[in-house]
């Protein structure tokens, strides 16, 4: 029998398959992919990828891959063929075409423990709409007349506990003094109360199973975690109708005092919607702030002459607020004088990486140089590996925060430092949470000296976190100043 007659024999359906999968296979032929490993089935290269290392690194995995295959490869991550990158200009092509080339793809377990209506995990209009509601409550005009007295009083609330030769945990104090933060600007929750203590024992629980394994099973950390995310969202909602009674149910009339009152307001995103949206904006505001500011603590404690610097910058501010009699608590003309300061918090996100890389997936066959990423395919774009290559930066596992002196960068920052993404997904709390640092390091710097009590290190998993908890000797500086 012909192959004619053969052909003639099978089924319309047989038929369809059989030309629909020759033309898939000519196409992935004719493809130029990058190179790479797809690993082991089902499983990829995901174990090796995620595997613990010094956030001050690369990892053994990308810096294996890049020798191997270059900037651009691919693998198998998170159960898809996927495309990793280490390239300044493929990253930035990447994010700059959000919606129009790549989309948003974020693993399923993230999307069921944030939900499905959180920033992270949306796009198109909807994550356009709720980016612009939380742009414009963190406008800086909002900054300015509003936020930054809040992260002062925040920053004092924790500060003036400390005393002279104590023991803290450095990772442990940051992050009270984040959550008390976003708690009061999100809900108008304030410090050292029983409803915000046991919302914060409720959220240490929940960001546990944001890390772990998706297994919904008794006694997981995923289970625990969808628990306590069910109430912390009964406490949003509580305060959610607290706001309506008080406005006779007219969510124009509620006030706006804080993100809540803003979001139910300004916007018409349903109750489950906000009550996403408020979840994911606690957990980006205080989580990634946190690790920032304990990662500055760490690498300053390494750079005694950076301390001293830091020091003289905001004595200078003290001394010039105490010679015009200025009484007030810092102001914006402070803030924006804080320049040596906006050179640490550049080396800390650069070194410290904080966010690591973002996920990604092609919409359509893309060509990219020499490459073709075909249409459904995972990309990852590595901000780490940008931040720590040496051609771009000289010594980058160095902590060198007068490398962002004006003339001393080599390259073009729009494109080789992205700590808070870029294009349409820019991170909406950029600006705040660089404020944050500083008004936090103005006072640490000027009232204590400190020393790690014991070692410990930054390491990666897969979130930035030390093991230790960064436990930290304090010293009061002489005399004590604005505490």
């Amino acid at each position: 029998m012909s192959g004619i007659e053969l052909l003639l024999l099978l089924s319309p359906p047989v038929l369809a398959f059989f030309f629909i999968w020759s033309f898939n296979r000519r196409k992935k032929i004719s493809l130029k992919l990058p190179p790479g490993n797809m690993g082991w089935p089902f499983l990829g290269e995901t174990i090796a990828y995620l595997k613990p290392h010094s956030a001050i690194s690369m990892g053994g995995f990308m810096k294996e891959h890049m020798s191997r295959y270059g900037k651009i490869y691919r693998s198998n991550l998170f159960g898809e063929p996927t495309i990793i990158s280490a390239d300044a200009g493929f990253n930035r092509f990447i994010l700059q075409n959000e919606g129009r080339l790549f989309e948003c793809s974020y693993p399923r377990s993230i999307g069921g423990i944030l939900g499905k209506w959180s920033m992270l995990v949306l796009g198109g209009d909807l994550h356009r709409n709720m980016r612009m509601i939380s742009l414009n409550f963190m406008s800086n005009a909002r900054l300015r007349t509003h936020l930054l007295a809040e992260v002062e009083r925040h920053t004092l609330f924790v500060l003036s506990s400390w005393n002279d030769n104590s023991l803290v945990s450095a990772q442990e104090e940051a992050k009270k003094f984040t959550f008390n933060f976003m708690a009061k600007h999100i809900m108008s929750m304030d410090p050292g109360r029983p409803e915000t203590e046991n919302l914060k024992k409720e959220y240490i629980t929940f960001m546990k199973g944001v890390v772990s394994p998706p297994h919904n099973f008794p006694g997981t950390a995923y289970r625990k975690a969808l628990q306590s995310r069910s109430i912390i969202l009964k406490v949003i909602e509580r305060k959610m109708e607290e706001r309506l009674q008080k406005a006779n149910g007219d969510r124009r009339k509620v006030e706006e005092d804080d993100l809540l009152g803003w979001v139910l307001k300004q916007s018409d995103l349903s109750n489950e919607q906000i009550l996403d949206l408020i979840l994911s904006l606690l957990f980006a505001g205080h989580e990634t702030s946190s690790v920032a500011i304990a990662l500055a603590i760490y690498f300053l404690e390494g750079c005694p002459e950076a301390v001293q610097q830091l020091r003289e910058e905001h004595l200078r501010i003290a001394q010039t607020k105490k010679e015009t009699g200025d009484q007030r608590v810092l102001g914006w003309d402070d803030y924006k004088q804080m320049e040596f300061t906006q050179f640490v918090i550049n080396e800390t996100l650069r070194l410290g990486n904080v966010v690591r890389f973002v996920h990604r997936k092609a919409i359509k066959d893309i060509r990219f140089g020499d490459y073709e990423i075909p249409s459904g395919w995972k990309v990852l774009p590595v901000f780490t590996a940008v931040h720590l290559d040496p051609s771009l930066y000289e010594e980058p596992q160095r902590f060198n925060p007068w490398r962002w002196q004006k003339g001393s960068c080599s390259v073009t920052t729009s494109t080789s430092f992205m700590p808070f993404g870029g294009g349409p997904r820019l991170c909406a709390g950029s600006e705040l949470a660089k404020l944050e640092m500083a008004v936090f390091l103005h006072h640490l710097t000027l009232n204590y000296r400190w020393k790690l009590a014991e070692a410990d290190e930054p390491l990666v998993f897969p979130f930035v976190d030390f093991p230790k908890g960064l436990p930290i000797k304090l010293l009061l500086q002489s005399p004590r100043l604005q505490l």
